[in-house]
């Protein structure tokens, strides 16, 4: 049985962090949030780990890893820039950014050729997260379109010090994704957790909302889908500068046209990541509580 690949996208330069959130040592061994995921991953079976990152970037990050992987886990680097697109398209010389999740994991199309998961550099997902997704693998054929998703519940994934986003999803009763839709302006509030819908009206979410913090699992079949719909975005949105190429979109288009299911694989998991700055004290103190209960050593490496 083939080992499962971890695609994690770290080209995200964080802008409302302040800084490369990606590197920030947030553990007592100088580890980052990064380092807790592919520890989780190696331990959960994963035989592969993929980096996507930006050449503005490399350097930084090729120095943070280093070596210490070697012989834990076989390691590749893929990039995301702007003008990594289908040739023949093209698109604003405003835009200063990617095009968003989707078009991150298309860039790896050239170096995974197994079951994979999708996950952000700067989020915290939790053991158990690793080990559940793994177990689908095993019974998800290579040649499937049928897609996973772990799914976590609001209330545990929001921050004290400003707005998030997050894909909002509904499953059927038997566990299946209906659909996901991106609320890109979420915030905890005094009277309760609210988002701001397109015309910046506020709107009222409920704490137990099934929430997508990007951590997915795919085929291979993926990246057919990912290519056949990317050509078409681009050429929709060429003079859109801030248009994204979203993952749950894609995912969300192969539910309406029926091509494979999508499984919610709930999580009761805390979630916790570093979006602001003043995030950061709460994940150190999150990763000591984890160590002192004995769920990962002083020292990762």
């Amino acid at each position: 049985m083939n080992k499962p690949t971890l695609l994690i996208l770290a080209a995200g330069i964080g802008s409302r962090y302040g800084g490369l959130k990606q590197l920030d040592k947030v553990g007592p061994g100088g580890e980052a949030i990064i380092d807790y995921s592919i520890y989780d991953a190696i331990q959960a079976g994963f035989g592969k780990v993929v980096f996507v990152i930006r050449h503005s970037i490399e350097a930084d990050f090729k120095e943070f890893i280093g070596n210490k992987l070697d012989g834990k886990i076989e390691v590749e680097y893929v990039f995301q820039e702007i003008d990594k697109i289908p040739e023949g398209l093209s698109f604003s010389g405003e835009r200063q950014k990617p095009w968003g999740t989707g078009h991150a994991v298309l860039m790896a199309a050239d170096v995974i050729h197994e079951n994979f998961a999708v996950i952000n550099a700067d989020d915290f997902y939790g053991r158990d997260a690793f080990v559940t997704i793994a177990k689908y693998f095993e019974h998800l054929p290579l040649s499937s379109k049928d897609n996973c998703m772990v799914g976590y519940y609001l209330k545990n994934t929001l921050s004290d010090h400003g707005y998030v986003s997050r894909g909002q999803c509904t499953s059927d009763a038997d566990g299946y994704l209906k659909d996901v839709v991106e609320r890109t302006h979420i915030e905890k509030k005094a009277n309760g957790i609210f988002f701001e819908d397109e015309n910046k009206n506020e709107m009222k979410l409920d704490e137990n909302t099934l929430v997508s913090m990007n951590f997915w699992g795919f085929t291979p079949y993926f990246f057919k889908e990912l290519n056949e719909r990317f050509p078409a975005f681009i050429e929709a949105n060429k003079n859109n500068l801030k248009a994204e190429f979203f993952i749950p979109t894609v995912v969300n288009e192969m539910i309406v046209e029926g091509i494979g299911k999508t499984k919610v694989l709930e999580s009761n998991a805390a979630w916790f990541g570093v979006t602001y700055q003043e995030d950061r004290p709460v994940v150190v103190e999150s990763i000591r509580e984890l160590i002192s209960a004995g769920k990962y050593p002083e020292k990762l490496w």
